[in-house]
């Protein structure tokens, strides 16, 4: 037993540290601290082993044997596979066993597999090669052998091997550049910084005569957040104690960019590094089909207990005569004599389970399984979801939502980079209320920049030009744009122009790059950050120098940030940037009510607004910021909170410079995306951060709101002319007039509700005090249903997501789904039922956490319309035909039990039992879920309102339910009472054997549950075939082989000596069937009339009531030389080859289609792939014929 953390805990409680901080100390270089400086802890730290997999080989069997058995499904048919083995049941345990073990096995072997995968790409991580000072000197070591407290030596892109600190670089001010793209996808190069002591270490030996510790918090999975200090011994002095923050810590997988070397002390390694603690799973989201599908087995289970008990009552009722208690054939043991009848009875139940357990479908969740996996592969494969920007196309992060894709009933968008391109261009700025616009137009030319300043409102006035100069520093300032003078791409330097060098500006942040360039348009120059100084060329052609003091960084409560700086002639400033609810409240001076104006004019025409502001500080003022911002920095506790305080106070009384207009585009084909979505009966509700001038004008760009749209407003500015109870009331009493007025639907109301974060949390707020019939919160959904768009304005990460967690806690309970492209939208990714992200510009964080990620929010459409349309109907069908295919499977058996005296006694022979579900029906299925199309993309994309036909689960509601499930009890009973009708008036031949008079066929017991059994497997086929509207050549051979298979096995099962089966009850059974010519017509006949309601009914419906589904199919005229090309995202060709290979269409010679290409099960497979070249499928009589174009045969 494992005593470490009580051992742990007492120590520490023995030391006296009860309020023992949550923290580590690692000792850099391994060394102790010197004597009397603290007390050398030696603390336990993981070595830097990554493990990514989830078995080993001993815990494989186990682990994995368990976790297969914690679904229902599985568990239930371990026990019954039980039963059989422990009482006398009427089944061989074969008949439960073999489809248990085939479905365990075949997951255990797609598990297993993903697993040595990931053993794989382990061992490749933990064996990379990585540098170490040692004793002054650099060893080489391999990556899992780091340990916390090691120092690293990492080269130009290179990637970091774990968690580190940085200590010093090649560069004089202990910088190094590093991108984060495999973290988070941000491709643009970050700037880390060393603490000034020990930024001036350049070899290995000043390196390892460091004496420092270095205490931290314990390993958390946040990427933005670190918290610690170092510690630096020198010669008998107070140790100097410097913060540590995320500036300082370099994260494992990033990689070291433009910066020779660098080295850093590892601090978390292994499974403790952010990036091993990110690797866990999301909480597992479920399908409205699955939920459907478990309610459907427990009605079954009922179903299936119901048929046991009534046997087994039924079986006493029958034998209580006494001359049928006991058959000449069926004598009991004494033990059975002596067994209590109760005991008696509860086995008999048993095995009526066992006999009936058929109608529980084992096959249909690896089937449903097997279906999400292929099926999810067409949406990465589609071509129309490939970005050529970017170079990507859609990923599924998750297939178990693929259906979910299909019941979408409220859409919740992001703005800046999902509904807009998040690529910033400067627009104009306003300062002191005079506008200045970059090469602006005067009477047809171009001025220069110079000449284009203050082209609006010039009115110049004494301080005027301190004002201008002032505004263009802060914005060359107040950033963390870095610049790059050349760039090397292929070998070719970019940058030099007209030999001069020329800077490129990157950073994480669009707007920033937006500002500066903007400004460089306006005539001052950001030049570089050296050695901790600014450098700006003015357009006086002057370089100006300020020494960067303190970056108070931005974050998303503030909503702002600021630079403290110096400048040469020794003037403290405090420049500051951020959103004007954020900037104009703290601001004392300046013409506020004329920049207001201008930003809420640029906020109507849709452009992002930033207002700038500065203050002058004393040196006590200096000195007190100062000393403030040390102490916030160097706690290890609370540090956020008081970092938060300190900038509070520090950022106050400013002098309002200005503000500045930048133009974030709407994305291409957002508002076509949108329209559709609201066509197809979905509610888009956009949540943002911005403006709501802002965001309105871009909700009426991307026609969310019309121009007919009654706007609704309940934001702070109305609440604070009335309480919000009354706003409330209003609005609700208007739109429930209004829709009495119309005698409309609600879908047909054309309201527009625009709320603020500050008065949804009011909404949100609970009170005890509230009194009335409904809360704020039921007002507010109520008015929210009567609306077909909602905007969501100045909203905070959190609130979002409890928005969207609202919704999904309505009464309706609707389905949701939350699309962005920023770690801002993560939480609502995460809440919503399908979370799709954006591979936007402000990183990867949305794509990670989301279920499915696409390039544009144009894709939005098809992912929607098509692929989720598709994937719903298929998924609906699989589950419900397994359903009906196993009622009608054992109906029949429940009907036999009647005419057998109850006696248990099978229908059908083992073989047959045992393979109706693994092989005779599951191929059909199986391919009619992956490639079914009931209509042609085109279609659907053209009408959205053919979406509202599958929404709310309708094909999967109870009354679809039970019309399949009676239909299966039909097909039983006409399959029963059918054959059985055929084996009336039987008579003996001379040779003692029973023969039917009017078939002249051998009687017996599995001649008649062959005949049924045939009748069953060729009925349910050719069910499947009815409903299928999309033939390929695939379906064909599937359909068409599964029943040939079935006819090939019962004469090789029935027609050979098999020597290791004990008996044979089946030897020539279906053959002396087959010689019957009676039989031939019988069971054509029974498989009609089984077959005949549903297409009778399926007619009548068309014809009185046909839906908006069944009306676009019968537009759909027939395709004639419909081509279909298909090729995998990695094998893309050229326009050019295309047109080449379309000229083989007709001089093509047939050949078989490659294994490879087959297993796409690519026409049709539910998404539009149409470029699969120079292969092309093409559509003949007898299905899809293929060809290809002469010698070039590979994939």
């Amino acid at each position: 037993m494992d005593f470490t953390l009580l051992r742990n805990l007492i120590s520490r409680y023995c030391v006296g540290e009860e309020n023992w901080v949550d923290s580590r100390t690692v000792y850099i270089g391994h060394k102790e601290p010197p004597p009397g400086a603290e007390a050398y802890i030696l603390q336990r730290f993981p070595d830097n082993r990554i493990v990514s997999s989830k078995y080993t080989f001993w815990n494989f069997i186990p682990k994995n044997l368990f976790e297969q058995f914690r679904r229902i499904a599985n568990f239930y048919f371990l026990v019954i596979f039980l039963v059989q083995l422990i009482i006398d049941t009427p089944t061989s345990p074969v008949t439960s066993g073999l489809p248990l073990f085939f479905v365990i096995t075949v997951t255990a072997i797609k598990q297993g597999y993903e697993d040595w995968l990931r053993h794989k790409a382990d061992c490749s991580i933990n064996e990379c090669p990585v540098d170490v000072v040692q004793q002054g000197k650099v060893a080489r070591t391999q990556s899992h052998k780091l340990r916390v407290g090691d120092v690293v030596v990492v080269r130009e892109d290179e990637t970091f091997p774990c968690d580190l600190i940085l200590l010093s670089s090649c560069r004089q001010d202990g910088t190094c550049y590093v991108t984060t793209a495999s973290l988070d996808g941000e491709s643009s190069h970050k700037t880390y910084y060393a603490v000034p002591d020990t930024m001036a270490f350049r070899t290995e030996q000043e390196v390892d005569s460091l004496h420092a510790t270095i205490e931290c918090e314990q390993p958390q999975p946040d990427l933005y957040k670190f918290v610690g200090r170092i510690n630096i011994y020198k010669d008998k002095e107070e140790p100097v104690a410097r913060p540590l923050g995320a500036e300082n810590l370099l994260l494992r997988g990033a990689t070291l960019k433009n910066t020779q070397y660098i080295y850093a002390v590892a601090v978390y390694t292994g499974m403790d590094t952010k990036m091993a603690l990110n690797y866990q799973s999301k909480s597992q989201k479920r399908s409205a089909v699955e939920k459907s599908m478990n309610a459907f087995l427990i009605v079954y289970l009922c179903i299936l207990i119901s048929k046991a008990v009534i046997n087994t009552v039924l079986k006493y009722a029958w034998q209580w005569s006494p001359d049928r208690d006991e058959p000449w054939y069926n004598h009991r043991t004494e033990n059975e004599r002596q067994r209590h009848v109760v005991i008696r009875a509860f086995t008999d139940f048993l095995a009526f389970m066992v006999l009936f357990n058929y109608i529980i479908p084992v096959s249909m969740y690896v089937t449903v399984e097997m279906q999400k996996f292929l099926g999810s592969y067409f949406i990465t494969w589609d071509e129309e979801m490939f970005d050529e920007e970017l170079g990507e196309g859609a990923q599924v992060n998750t297939s178990d939502l693929n259906e979910e894709l299909g019941q979408v009933e409220y859409v919740f968008t992001d703005k800046t980079g999902t509904l807009t391109e998040n690529n910033m261009e400067f627009i104009e700025c306003c300062v002191d209320g005079n506008v200045y616009i970059p090469h602006a137009i005067c009477n047809g030319q171009i001025l220069s920049a110079a000449s284009s300043i203050d082209m609006i409102d010039s009115s110049p006035g004494g301080y005027r030009r301190e004002y201008e100069d002032l505004f263009f520093r802060a914005l060359c300032l107040c950033h963390t744009v870095q610049v790059k003078e050349e760039e090397t791409v292929d070998g070719i330097k970019r940058g030099i122009h007209q030999g001069r060098p020329t800077s490129f500006y990157i950073s994480s942040s669009p707007d920033e790059v937006a500002l500066v360039e903007g400004m460089k348009r306006l005539g001052y120059t950001y030049l570089r950050l050296k050695d901790n100084h600014m450098e700006i060329l003015n357009k006086d052609d002057e370089i100006e120098r300020f020494e960067l003091l303190h970056v108070l960084n931005f974050d998303s409560v503030r909503r702002r940030m600021s630079v403290i700086v110096r400048s040469s002639s020794g003037e403290y400033l405090l420049f500051c940037k951020g959103a004007d609810s954020s900037i104009f409240p703290r601001v004392v001076s300046g013409k506020v009510e004329q920049v207001k104006a201008r930003v809420e004019q640029n906020a109507v025409e849709g452009l992002r607004t930033l207002c700038v502001a500065y203050r002058r500080l004393s040196p006590s003022d200096y000195v007190e910021a100062c000393h403030q911002l040390t102490e916030a920095k160097l706690a290890l506790q609370d540090r956020e909170q008081r970092l938060a305080q300190a900038y509070d106070i520090i950022e106050r009384d400013f002098v309002l410079l200005g503000a500045t207009a930048v133009e974030d585009r709407l994305q291409e084909k957002a508002a076509d995306t949108i329209e559709s979505l609201h066509k197809a009966g979905m509610k888009v509700w956009v949540l943002t951060g911005d403006k709501m001038e802002t965001a309105a004008a871009t909700c009426y760009a991307s026609k969310l709101f019309r121009r007919t749209t009654q706007i609704l407003e309940l934001t702070k500015k109305r609440t604070e002319e009335q309480s919000l109870h009354d706003v409330l009331f209003e609005l609700n009493r208007t739109v429930l007039r209004q829709r009495s007025m119309s005698g409309l639907s609600v879908d047909c109301l054309d309201f527009g509700l625009i709320i603020d974060g500050a008065t949804l949390s009011a909404v949100l707020k609970p009170s005890e005090e509230r009194s009335g019939p409904a809360s704020y919160r039921e007002i507010f959904l109520d008015i929210c249903r009567n609306c077909s768009a909602v905007l969501c304005c100045r909203m905070a990460p959190l609130q979002k997501a409890q928005i969207v967690k609202l919704i999904k806690a309505s009464k309706e309970k609707p389905i949701t789904l939350a699309i962005g492209d920023g770690a801002n939208d993560v939480s609502m990714i995460l809440e919503a039922h399908v979370g799709i992200g954006i591979m936007g510009k402000e990183g990867r964080q949305a794509a990670r956490n989301s279920d499915y990620a696409i390039p544009k929010f144009k894709h939005l459409k098809k992912m929607l319309l098509v692929h989720g349309h598709y994937y719903y109907i298929r998924i609906a069908e699989l589950v419900q035909y397994f359903f009906y295919k196993n009622v009608c499977f054992i109906f029949p058996q429940f009907l036999y039990q009647f005419f057998c005296g109850f006696s248990q006694q099978p229908l059908y022979d083992t073989a047959y039992l045992t393979l109706y579900n693994i092989s005779f029906t599951s191929l059909p299925i199986l391919l009619y879920s992956l490639v079914e199309q009931h209509l042609t993309i085109e279609a659907l994309k053209r009408e959205p309102s053919l979406y509202r036909d599958i929404a709310k689960n309708s094909l999967l509601r109870w009354p679809v339910f039970l019309y399949w499930t009676c239909l299966g009890v039909f097909d039983a009973v006409i399959f029963f009472f059918g054959a059985y009708f055929l084996f009336d008036n039987t008579t003996f031949t001379s040779n003692g054997q029973l023969m039917t008079t009017n078939t002249q066929m051998m009687f017996g017991n599995w001649t008649f549950g062959t005949l049924v059994f045939t009748v069953l497997v060729f009925t349910v086929t050719l069910k499947l075939a009815l409903d299928t509207h999309h033939w390929t050549w695939i379906n064909h051979f599937v359909i068409w082989g599964s029943l040939l298979f079935y006819v090939i096995f019962s004469l090789l099962w029935g027609g050979i000596i098999w020597p290791f089966l004990n008996y044979q009850r089946m030897y020539y059974v279906f053959m002396q069937m087959l010689s019957s010519g009676p039989a031939w017509l019988s069971i054509i006949l029974l498989i009609t009339v089984s077959l005949l309601p549903d297409v009778i009914k399926k007619i009548l419906c068309r014809a009185t009531c046909p839906t908006a589904t069944e009306r676009a199919q019968a537009s759909q005229k027939p395709v004639r030389g419909l081509v279909a090309e298909l090729t995998p995202l990695s094998s893309r060709r050229s326009a050019k080859g295309q047109s080449a290979d379309s000229s083989h269409l007709q001089r093509g010679a047939a050949e078989p289609l490659p294994h490879k290409l087959l297993s796409r099960l690519a026409e049709g497979g539910g998404a539009d792939l149409r470029a699969l070249s120079p292969r092309v499928l093409r559509l003949s009589g007898a299905g899809f014929a293929y060809y290809a174009p002469g010698p070039e045969t590979s994939v």
